[in-house]
C-alpha cells in the first residue's frame, strides 16, 4: 500500500463510495453480482475443470445457457474455481454443494501506497551473489502494471528468458512489448465496466498509476545512476535483485484491485513459473479461504513459491494489520536514516524546517506571506475553517501571489494552488514521518514553529517568506513508520503479524511518466523516478530478499526462507511502545539470512494440521489437498501447543486481562549449517513474564538434522497490556532470534 496525499485519498474513497452506491442501487436480492466460487486444489485439466464448473452452475441456476452466460472466468492453471454472476440465494446454494470450499462476493481492494538496499547492507558491488543463478530468478508482481520506458527495465546484457518460463507477454496495441528483463506482462479486467469517475483507458499491462513500476524496480530494477525526483534524493536507484527477471500481472485499475482479478493473476503467476510473488495490495481482513490473497498464496506455497504481502497503512492503531495468513510474509514499513525536509526563511531572518518532498525552486528571494485567518472570507464561513485554509473559506485576492500559513493537514496545497497562491506552510500538532509530494511549494512545521510564524505575520504589514527545495537530512533509523499497520491480528490470534519490517518511507524507485508525480491529474510534473511511502514499498524489499536467499538455497521451502529472514532480522534502533506488534521479528537483514544456522520449517501437512486446529472441517481439508486420496483432519497428527504451528515467532492473546495465564509452544528446528554444532538458548523478557525453554541446549551431529523443544510461558495480571521476550539460539557463528509477545485485550 502506498500513502496517498490526503485530498487525493479522499477523492479516491469518494469515487469508490459512489461506485459502490451505484452497484447496489437495485434490489440486492434480484440483481446478479460477481461471486467467486473457490474449489481448492486442481483435480483435472483446465478444459475438464471449466466443463465441471458449467455443470455445477447449471444445477443451481437450472439452465445450461444461463450458467454459460453468467460465467465470467474459470480458474484452472494453479487451483480450482470460477467467477459467476449470481443472486445471493444462488451463492448460498452453491456454497453448500459438494466440492466447494467457499463462495464470496467479489470486492475491491486497495494499493498499499535506491538507497534503501545500501541501508540493508546489500551494496551495489556486493560480492556475496550468484550472478548466473540470480539471472534465472523470476519475480512476479501483482500490481498496476509496468512502464517499459523506465530505465530500470533495460535489458542490455541479458540472455533469453529462463527455460522454465511458461508465461507470456500481452500484445496489446499500446504496450511496447516485453524484453529480456521484463519477460512477462499480463493484464486482468475480467468484468470491464467504465468508471463513473473516469476510467483507465489503457487495457494493457501499461502502468498509468506508477505504483507497479515502483514496486517492480524496487524488487529487481537494474542500477540507474544519477536517478532522482527533480534533483531530490539523487543517487543510484536499483532493486535488491538487479539481475533477476520480472513478470508483471496487472490486476489493479482506477477503481482498485478486484478479488477476481487478483485470483486470476495468482492462477497465472504460479503456473507461469515465477520464483517469488510480491503483492502490495490489501483490504478488509476475512477468513483465509474467502480472501483471494490468502487463497492464491496458499497454492503458491504448495508449489514452493514464497509470497510477500504488505501489512497495510492503518497504523499506528492496533489490530489493523492485513494479509495475515501464516503462509505469507506480512511486511510492515520502516524509515531509512534519511529524511527529506524543506526549509522556510522569513523576512525577519528566522527559519523553520519541516518534512516535505518539495521539487520546486522558487525564483524570487522573498514572497508576500499571509495566513488563512487574515485571508478569510467571512461571507462563506460556513464552508469551513479559514485558519486551516479550508475550501471556499478564503478570499482569492488575499491569496494570489502569496505564501499562506495554514493550521493542520487537509490538503491545503490544492486549495492554495487553485486560488493562485505561491505556496503554503502547514503546522501540525504532532510530528510526522511522512513526506508528501505537494502540488506547489509547501512543507509541514511543528505547532510551536507555527505559533512563531503566526506571531510574525501579525507583527508586520509586510510579512515575507520563501520555501526552498527539499534536501536530505540524516536521522536515527530504522524505526517503524507511523502509518504501518500494527497487530494483533484478528483471524488467527496465536500468529504474530506483521512478520518483519523493511524500508518503506521515501523510497526512490522507477515510476510511470503517464502518471503525475503527486497523483493529481492537474500536476504537470512527470518523472521516470519518484519518492513513495507505504507498506507497498516495503513489500518488494522482502520479496527480493526472499529471491536472494532462494538463489543460494533453491530447494528450501517458502517457510524455511521466511524463517531465515525472520530469525536473522535486526533489532530496531528506535523502539516503539508497541514493540513486535509493529515490527514483528525486526528489520530485514538479507545478507545474514543466507546462512541462518537453524530454520523453522513448515510443509503443507503442517499448515493442514494448523487449519484443523483452527476449526476447518475435513471436507475443506480434502479439497485443499486435492489428489485421488480424500484426506481429512483425522489423517494428520494433531497440532500441538497453544498455536499448533512451527512458526518462527510466538504469540498469545489473552481475552481477560485480569487473569493469570500459561501457554506452551512446541517447535522443531532444522540445522542448515555445516556438520556438527551445538546451540544454547538465552531469553530476555519484560518483568512479570516467565519464559522456560526445554531443553535449553540443542546438539546436532550433521546438517539437516532436526531437534524439538518447547517454550513454556507463565504470567500474572499486570497493568501493561503488552509483554515481550526474545528467544535466541546461538552457537559460535549464528544467532537465531524469535520474538515472543503476550497481548492483553483492554477491559
Amino acid at each position: 500500500m502506498e500513502i496517498s496525499h490526503p485530498s487525493l485519498l479522499l477523492l479516491f474513497n469518494l469515487s469508490l463510495s459512489l461506485l459502490a452506491a451505484l452497484s447496489v442501487s437495485g434490489s440486492s436480492a434480484t440483481e446478479r453480482k460477481p461471486y467467486i466460487v473457490y474449489m481448492g486444489e486442481l483435480s483435472g485439466t483446465r478444459a475438464v475443470t471449466a466443463a465441471a464448473h458449467q455443470s455445477l452452475l447449471s444445477t443451481v441456476l437450472g439452465s445450461e445457457r444461463l450458467a454459460r452466460d453468467s460465467t465470467i472466468h474459470n480458474y484452472g492453471r494453479s487451483f480450482n474455481g470460477f467467477v459467476a454472476r449470481l443472486l445471493p440465494h444462488e451463492a448460498k446454494i452453491l456454497s453448500e454443494k459438494e466440492g466447494v470450499v467457499s463462495v464470496f462476493p467479489n470486492n475491491m481492494r486497495e494499493l498499499h501506497t535506491t538507497r534503501s538496499w545500501d541501508f540493508l547492507g546489500m551494496h551495489e558491488k556486493m560480492r556475496k551473489r550468484k550472478p548466473k543463478v540470480e539471472s534465472n530468478v523470476i519475480i512476479g508482481l501483482l500490481d498496476t502494471g509496468i512502464s517499459m520506458d523506465c530505465p530500470s527495465f533495460k535489458d542490455e546484457g541479458y540472455g533469453p528468458p529462463p527455460a522454465k518460463w511458461r508465461g507470456k507477454c500481452s500484445n496489446a496495441s499500446d504496450f511496447p512489448g516485453c524484453n529480456n528483463k521484463v519477460i512477462g506482462a499480463r493484464y486482468y479486467d475480467l468484468e470491464h465496466q467504465p468508471s463513473v469517475a473516469g476510467e483507465d483507458t489503457i487495457l494493457s499491462p501499461t502502468d498509468t498509476d506508477g505504483h507497479g513500476t515502483h514496486t517492480a524496480s524496487t524488487a529487481a530494477g537494474i542500477a540507474v545512476k544519477n536517478a532522482s525526483l527533480y534533483g531530490v534524493g539523487k543517487g543510484t536507484a536499483r532493486g535488491g535483485m538487479p539481475l533477476a527477471r520480472i513478470a508483471m500481472y496487472k490486476v489493479c485499475w482506477f477503481t482498485g484491485c478486484s478479488d477476481m482479478n487478483l485470483l486470476a493473476g495468482f492462477d497465472d503467476a504460479i503456473a507461469d513459473g515465477v520464483d517469488v510473488i510480491s503483492v502490495s495490495i490489501g483490504g478488509t481482513v476475512r477468513p483465509f479461504f474467502e480472501d483471494p490473497i490468502a487463497i492464491g498464496a496458499f497454492h503458491a506455497m504448495r508449489r514452493g513459491i514464497p509470497v510477500s504481502c504488505s501489512a497495510g497503512n492503518d497504523g499506528p492503531f492496533e489490530a489493523t494489520v492485513q494479509n495475515v495468513a501464516p503462509w505469507v510474509m506480512t511486511v510492515g514499513a520502516t524509515g531509512l536514516d534519511r529524511e527529506f525536509r524543506s526549509q522556510v526563511k522569513f523576512g525577519n531572518g528566522i527559519t523553520a524546517t519541516g518534512v516535505s518532498v518539495n521539487t520546486f525552486s522558487l525564483r524570487k528571494k522573498m514572497y508576500p506571506l499571509t495566513s488563512g485567518t487574515i485571508a478569510s472570507n467571512s461571507s462563506t464561513a460556513y464552508w469551513g475553517n479559514a485558519s486551516a485554509c479550508d475550501w471556499a473559506s478564503l478570499i482569492p485576492e488575499e491569496v494570489k501571489g502569496k505564501i499562506v500559513y495554514c493550521v493542520g493537514n487537509r490538503g491545503q496545497d490544492f486549495n492554495i494552488r487553485d486560488l493562485g497562491g505561491i505556496g503554503t506552510i502547514m503546522s501540525l500538532d504532532e510530528p510526522t514521518d511522512i513526506a508528501y509530494t505537494f502540488v506547489i511549494p509547501a512543507t509541514f512545521v511543528t505547532s510551536k514553529e507555527g505559533r512563531k510564524i503566526d506571531k510574525y505575520i501579525n507583527s508586520t504589514k509586510n510579512a515575507q517568506a520563501v520555501i526552498y527545495k527539499s534536501k536530505a537530512f540524516t536521522i536515527a533509523a530504522p524505526f517503524v513508520g507511523s502509518f504501518s499497520s500494527r497487530g494483533p491480528q484478528l483471524i488467527s490470534t496465536t500468529i504474530l503479524k506483521p512478520d518483519i519490517v523493511a524500508p518503506g518511507l521515501d523510497i526512490l524507485a522507477g515510476y510511470s511518466k503517464l502518471a503525475p508525480i503527486s497523483g493529481d491529474p492537474d500536476d504537470e510534473r512527470f518523472s521516470h523516478f519518484n519518492l513513495l511511502t507505504g507498506t507497498s514499498m516495503a513489500c518488494p524489499h522482502v520479496a527480493a530478499a526472499a529471491a536472494y536467499v532462494k538463489s543460494f538455497h533453491a530447494n528450501w521451502s517458502p517457510a524455511a526462507i521466511k524463517s531465515a529472514l525472520m530469525t536473522t532480522a535486526k533489532t530496531l534502533k528506535i523502539q516503539q511502545k508497541d514493540g513486535p506488534l509493529g515490527s514483528g521479528s525486526g528489520q530485514l537483514n538479507p545478507k545474514t539470512a543466507v546462512h541462518p544456522g537453524l530454520v523453522y520449517d513448515i510443509d503443507t501437512s503442517g499448515y493442514i494440521r494448523f487449519l484443523c486446529k483452527e476449526g476447518y472441517n475435513s471436507t475443506t481439508i480434502s479439497l485443499l489437498t486435492g489428489g485421488k486420496k480424500k484426506y481429512k483432519c483425522s489423517d494428520f497428527k494433531p497440532a500441538l501447543g497453544s498455536d499448533g504451528l512451527n512458526y518462527p515467532s510466538m504469540h498469545l492473546q489473552i481475552k481477560d486481562p485480569t487473569a493469570t495465564f500459561s501457554a506452551v509452544f512446541y517447535r522443531t528446528v532444522t540445522s542448515v549449517g555445516y556438520g556438527a554444532c551445538a546451540y544454547n538458548a538465552t531469553v530476555k523478557s519484560t518483568e512479570g513474564l516467565s519464559v522456560r525453554v526445554i531443553p535449553n541446549k540443542l546438539s546436532f551431529q550433521k546438517a539437516h538434522q532436526q531437534k524439538t523443544f518447547k517454550v513454556v510461558l507463565k504470567g500474572k495480571p499486570r497493568e501493561s497490556r503488552i509483554q515481550t521476550a526474545f528467544l535466541v539460539w546461538s552457537d559460535s557463528k549464528h544467532k537465531v532470534r524469535s520474538p515472543i509477545l503476550v497481548y492483553r485485550k483492554a477491559i
